[in-house]
């Protein structure tokens, strides 16, 4: 067996003892899940709270956070492109309509709670700037 046929079955094995039905199984399949939970930017991360009534402490955490994380995404988008170069076009194509817009979405999700956690950070900032938190 190969090992790529090895990690599909342990990514799916909880899917395989419950259902076989594809449907159901679609929904719970940990890329399915990603890719859903990378393009809302409604979600926080596990632990994060919200910006409207965080500590000043608080969303500086969450900025950097973010900010770290918004800095290894476009990274990867990076070297996406630097490896679709050397691609023939059917390779470059594919990873065109399938990994890019992934990286993609998660990327501008993590750029949208950015922004909510700077514009937090600046009003509480500004807030205790003139003594009024």
């Amino acid at each position: 067996m190969t090992i790529r046929k090895l990690l599909l079955i342990f990514l799916r094995w909880s899917v395989y003892q419950e259902t076989m039905n594809p449907e159901d199984a679609g929904h719970r399949r940990p890329d399915i899940v990603a890719a859903i939970r990378g393009g809302d930017d409604s979600l926080g991360m596990e632990g994060e709270g919200d910006p409207a009534t965080a500590s000043l402490d608080q969303a500086l955490f969450w900025k950097n956070i973010y900010t770290e994380i918004l800095a290894m995404e476009e990274a990867v988008l990076e070297r996406i492109q630097q490896l679709m170069a050397d691609q023939s076009p059917q390779a470059r194509r594919e990873v065109e309509l399938t990994n890019v817009p992934v990286v993609v979405a998660q990327a501008e999700r993590f750029r949208s709670r950015l922004g909510f956690w700077e514009s937090a950070y600046k009003r509480l900032d500004s807030a205790v700037a003139l003594g009024t938190s």
